[in-house]
Protein backbone atom coordinates (compact mmCIF):
# COMPACT_ATOMS: atom_id res chain seq x y z
CA UNK A 1 0.00 0.00 0.00
CA UNK A 2 1.55 3.32 -1.02
CA UNK A 3 2.22 5.96 1.60
CA UNK A 4 1.35 9.63 1.31
CA UNK A 5 5.01 10.53 0.76
CA UNK A 6 5.31 7.90 -1.97
CA UNK A 7 2.35 9.47 -3.77
CA UNK A 8 3.88 12.92 -3.49
CA UNK A 9 7.14 11.59 -4.96
CA UNK A 10 5.40 10.32 -8.12
CA UNK A 11 3.77 13.70 -8.83
CA UNK A 12 5.08 15.12 -12.12
CA UNK A 13 7.60 17.90 -11.52
CA UNK A 14 5.73 20.18 -13.91
CA UNK A 15 2.57 19.95 -11.81
CA UNK A 16 2.00 23.06 -9.72
CA UNK A 17 2.04 22.08 -6.09
CA UNK A 18 0.09 24.40 -3.81
CA UNK A 19 -1.35 21.77 -1.46
CA UNK A 20 0.30 21.64 1.96
CA UNK A 21 2.03 18.28 2.27
CA UNK A 22 1.38 17.96 6.00
CA UNK A 23 -2.36 18.39 5.50
CA UNK A 24 -2.31 15.91 2.66
CA UNK A 25 -0.52 13.31 4.74
CA UNK A 26 -3.08 13.60 7.52
CA UNK A 27 -5.95 13.40 5.03
CA UNK A 28 -4.38 10.36 3.38
CA UNK A 29 -3.88 8.59 6.71
CA UNK A 30 -7.46 9.32 7.72
CA UNK A 31 -9.12 8.14 4.47
CA UNK A 32 -6.83 5.72 2.59
CA UNK A 33 -8.49 2.66 4.12
CA UNK A 34 -11.98 3.85 3.11
CA UNK A 35 -10.82 4.42 -0.47
CA UNK A 36 -8.97 1.11 -0.69
CA UNK A 37 -11.84 -0.96 0.71
CA UNK A 38 -14.45 0.68 -1.53
CA UNK A 39 -12.23 0.13 -4.57
CA UNK A 40 -11.54 -3.48 -3.59
CA UNK A 41 -15.25 -4.23 -3.25
CA UNK A 42 -15.93 -2.76 -6.69
CA UNK A 43 -12.97 -4.16 -8.62
CA UNK A 44 -12.38 -7.41 -6.73
CA UNK A 45 -8.64 -6.98 -7.21
CA UNK A 46 -6.13 -5.70 -4.64
CA UNK A 47 -3.84 -4.44 -7.44
CA UNK A 48 -6.69 -2.50 -9.05
CA UNK A 49 -7.74 -1.17 -5.64
CA UNK A 50 -4.21 0.18 -5.09
CA UNK A 51 -4.35 1.84 -8.50
CA UNK A 52 -7.65 3.45 -7.51
CA UNK A 53 -6.16 4.57 -4.19
CA UNK A 54 -3.30 6.28 -5.98
CA UNK A 55 -5.61 7.80 -8.57
CA UNK A 56 -7.98 9.30 -5.99
CA UNK A 57 -5.24 10.94 -3.94
CA UNK A 58 -3.19 12.07 -6.95
CA UNK A 59 -6.33 13.68 -8.38
CA UNK A 60 -6.84 15.42 -5.06
CA UNK A 61 -3.30 16.77 -5.13
CA UNK A 62 -3.58 17.81 -8.76
CA UNK A 63 -6.93 19.55 -8.21
CA UNK A 64 -5.30 22.04 -5.84
CA UNK A 65 -8.15 21.57 -3.36
CA UNK A 66 -7.32 22.84 0.06
CA UNK A 67 -6.75 19.63 1.98
CA UNK A 68 -7.67 21.43 5.16
CA UNK A 69 -11.24 21.73 3.87
CA UNK A 70 -13.89 19.41 5.22
CA UNK A 71 -13.58 16.51 2.77
CA UNK A 72 -15.76 13.75 4.17
CA UNK A 73 -15.60 9.98 4.06
CA UNK A 74 -18.57 10.14 1.65
CA UNK A 75 -16.47 12.26 -0.73
CA UNK A 76 -13.71 9.66 -0.66
CA UNK A 77 -16.11 6.71 -1.11
CA UNK A 78 -17.67 8.40 -4.12
CA UNK A 79 -14.26 9.27 -5.58
CA UNK A 80 -13.11 5.67 -5.05
CA UNK A 81 -16.20 4.22 -6.69
CA UNK A 82 -15.86 6.60 -9.66
CA UNK A 83 -12.21 5.67 -10.15
CA UNK A 84 -12.99 1.96 -9.70
CA UNK A 85 -15.67 2.16 -12.40
CA UNK A 86 -13.03 3.69 -14.68
CA UNK A 87 -10.78 0.70 -13.92
CA UNK A 88 -13.62 -1.72 -14.73
CA UNK A 89 -14.22 0.03 -18.04
CA UNK A 90 -10.53 -0.12 -18.98
CA UNK A 91 -10.44 -3.78 -17.96
CA UNK A 92 -13.52 -4.46 -20.09
CA UNK A 93 -11.96 -2.76 -23.10
CA UNK A 94 -8.75 -4.77 -22.79
CA UNK A 95 -10.22 -8.12 -21.82
CA UNK A 96 -10.87 -10.85 -24.29
CA UNK A 97 -14.19 -12.50 -23.65
CA UNK A 98 -13.86 -15.53 -21.38
CA UNK A 99 -17.31 -16.71 -22.38
CA UNK A 100 -18.05 -18.77 -25.43
CA UNK A 101 -21.37 -17.42 -26.69
CA UNK A 102 -22.10 -20.72 -28.42
CA UNK A 103 -21.69 -22.88 -25.32
CA UNK A 104 -24.69 -23.34 -23.03
CA UNK A 105 -24.36 -21.73 -19.63
CA UNK A 106 -24.63 -23.93 -16.56
CA UNK A 107 -27.79 -23.57 -14.47
CA UNK A 108 -25.75 -22.48 -11.46
CA UNK A 109 -22.63 -20.44 -12.15
CA UNK A 110 -19.79 -20.24 -9.62
CA UNK A 111 -19.97 -17.10 -7.44
CA UNK A 112 -16.66 -15.72 -8.74
CA UNK A 113 -17.88 -15.94 -12.31
CA UNK A 114 -21.10 -14.16 -11.36
CA UNK A 115 -19.16 -11.39 -9.62
CA UNK A 116 -17.00 -10.86 -12.68
CA UNK A 117 -20.09 -10.91 -14.89
CA UNK A 118 -21.66 -8.22 -12.67
CA UNK A 119 -18.47 -6.14 -12.83
CA UNK A 120 -18.57 -6.34 -16.63
CA UNK A 121 -22.25 -5.34 -16.64
CA UNK A 122 -21.54 -2.38 -14.34
CA UNK A 123 -18.81 -1.26 -16.73
CA UNK A 124 -21.49 -0.81 -19.42
CA UNK A 125 -23.47 1.71 -17.32
CA UNK A 126 -22.87 5.42 -17.57
CA UNK A 127 -20.69 6.80 -14.80
CA UNK A 128 -23.35 8.36 -12.58
CA UNK A 129 -25.61 5.28 -12.75
CA UNK A 130 -22.71 2.97 -11.93
CA UNK A 131 -21.72 5.18 -9.01
CA UNK A 132 -25.29 5.38 -7.73
CA UNK A 133 -25.71 1.59 -7.90
CA UNK A 134 -22.36 0.84 -6.24
CA UNK A 135 -22.77 3.38 -3.47
CA UNK A 136 -26.18 1.90 -2.64
CA UNK A 137 -25.55 -1.82 -3.04
CA UNK A 138 -21.83 -2.13 -2.32
CA UNK A 139 -21.12 0.74 0.05
CA UNK A 140 -24.54 0.51 1.74
CA UNK A 141 -25.53 4.17 1.60
CA UNK A 142 -29.25 4.81 2.12
CA UNK A 143 -31.54 6.30 -0.50
CA UNK A 144 -31.69 9.44 1.66
CA UNK A 145 -27.90 9.77 1.68
CA UNK A 146 -27.77 9.23 -2.08
CA UNK A 147 -30.52 11.78 -2.68
CA UNK A 148 -28.51 14.37 -0.79
CA UNK A 149 -25.22 13.39 -2.44
CA UNK A 150 -26.63 13.46 -5.99
CA UNK A 151 -28.99 16.39 -5.28
CA UNK A 152 -32.11 14.52 -6.41
CA UNK A 153 -35.36 13.50 -4.74
CA UNK A 154 -35.39 10.32 -2.63
CA UNK A 155 -38.13 8.79 -4.83
CA UNK A 156 -36.02 9.47 -7.93
CA UNK A 157 -33.17 7.53 -6.33
CA UNK A 158 -35.43 4.49 -5.89
CA UNK A 159 -36.73 4.71 -9.46
CA UNK A 160 -33.24 5.11 -10.93
CA UNK A 161 -31.90 2.19 -8.88
CA UNK A 162 -34.78 0.00 -10.09
CA UNK A 163 -34.05 0.90 -13.74
CA UNK A 164 -30.34 0.32 -13.23
CA UNK A 165 -31.01 -3.14 -11.77
CA UNK A 166 -33.17 -3.99 -14.79
CA UNK A 167 -30.40 -2.87 -17.17
CA UNK A 168 -27.82 -4.90 -15.25
CA UNK A 169 -30.06 -7.97 -15.28
CA UNK A 170 -30.58 -7.66 -19.04
CA UNK A 171 -26.83 -7.21 -19.59
CA UNK A 172 -26.00 -10.26 -17.49
CA UNK A 173 -28.54 -12.41 -19.34
CA UNK A 174 -26.87 -11.74 -22.69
Amino acid sequence: MPTASALIEVMPFSMPFSTPVAGFTELYQRHYETVFRAALRVTGSPADAEDVLQTVFLRLLASRKDVESALTAAYFRRAAVNAAVDVLRRRELRAASVYDDQAPRPASEPPLLLKEQLRRAIATLDGEDATLFLLRHVEGLSNEELAEMFDIEKNNVAVRLHRIRLRLQAEMER
